[in-house]
């Protein structure tokens, strides 16, 4: 155990340092979400789709979409790391102690963006006839409480044991083990079947252990439904993130085991945007996450520097490209 003072200097580090522009990339950080009111979950009105935001060429949308994954997202030394972990998915006060707590925040901005969809359904079940893919699902830590809001949830993970851990959980509870069911497979494998089949896709903490963003996005964009949505979150990649998110979280407080995170495969709300929409999935909200090492607990926060949640969605209809436009007739001459 490490001593109480050790404890008051590092969150004295983390709370002060968190709110100062260190570096530039800080900077780049916080200008994202100071550009957005947080005044409710839906941080900016949806863009005009032609307008403001200009997608890729049509011809290279279409090859997007109807092509296989020919990439993994799997990277075999980050599944063998939760391997390792694969039957401590539910000690709320062990290594996932942080993923647990965090439900208190992503719960509640996947339920009350969904409803701004959806809207209102059945009472107590407020995402009755929902379907969601939890992605890199691990023990079904928030595949469970999506679960318990009314929602259709398949979780899956390419680590079996960890979907067994899953599967045995839920077990106990027969009527949630109606809305809840896993399998182990990757995203990949799984979008060659499902074709636009769900309302919603969340990969909570799940970006920043994957081979290749590209698949995964690609692979969102084709089980999404037209109006679908996309929830992340994730570490911004910013000196702070590696400071707090690496040093602090993994080798001094040992909040998550160490070696869980690769500070390289962070990525900036900024980058994240850009790549989800390069594949048709424009970004409605973003918003800062701060982890209280002292408590254990989360809140919300205007700075994206270290920890964020993200809402992204399909349109309903495919953006059309300026020479979808039919061409003018000609004008007829007298004779």
């Amino acid at each position: 155990m490490f001593s109480k003072k050790l404890v008051r200097f590092t969150f004295g580090l983390y709370t002060g340092v968190q709110f100062r522009s260190q570096t530039k990339a800080v900077e780049a950080a916080s200008k994202v979400i100071i550009q957005r009111p947080v005044s409710s979950w839906t941080t900016r009105p949806a863009p005009k789709r032609n307008a403001v935001l200009t997608p890729a060429p049509q011809s290279a949308m279409s090859q997007k979409s109807i092509r296989s994954a020919s990439q993994s997202t799997l990277d075999p030394s980050e599944a063998k790391k939760f391997q390792l972990l694969a039957n401590k998915w539910w000690d709320e006060h062990g290594e996932f102690a942080a993923l647990h707590s965090m439900n208190s925040l992503r719960v509640p901005f996947i339920r009350d963006n969904l409803l701004n969809v959806h809207g209102g359904r059945q009472l107590g079940k407020p995402l009755s006839s929902i379907r969601i893919l939890d992605v890199g699902c691990g023990g079904g830590l928030l595949t469970e409480p999506l679960g318990r809001l009314g929602a259709d949830v398949l979780g899956i993970d390419p680590v079996e044991d960890s979907i067994r851990t899953a599967e045995l959980h839920v077990s106990f509870d027969p009527v949630l083990q109606e809305q809840v069911h896993y399998r182990a497979c990757t995203l990949e494998e799984l979008s060659e079947e499902e074709a636009e089949g769900f309302d919603a896709v969340v990969a909570s903490e799940v970006v920043e252990h994957l081979a290749d963003l590209d698949t995964f996005t690609l692979c969102c964009q084709q089980v999404l439904k037209p109006g679908g949505s996309l929830f992340i979150t994730t570490l911004n990649k910013t000196n702070l993130s590696y400071a707090l998110g690496i040093v602090a979280a993994e080798r001094i407080l040992r909040i998550v085991p160490s070696g869980t995170h690769e500070w390289e495969k962070f990525i900036s709300p900024v980058d994240l945007e850009r790549l989800l929409e390069s594949y048709g999935l424009f970004v409605e909200a973003v918003r800062g996450m701060l982890y209280n090492p002292l408590t254990g607990s989360w809140s919300w926060t205007q700075s994206t520097a270290i920890n964020y949640a993200l809402h992204a969605v399909k349109p309903r209809e495919a953006p059309q490209p300026d020479h979808a436009q039919p061409p003018p007739q000609p004008s007829q001459t007298e004779g």
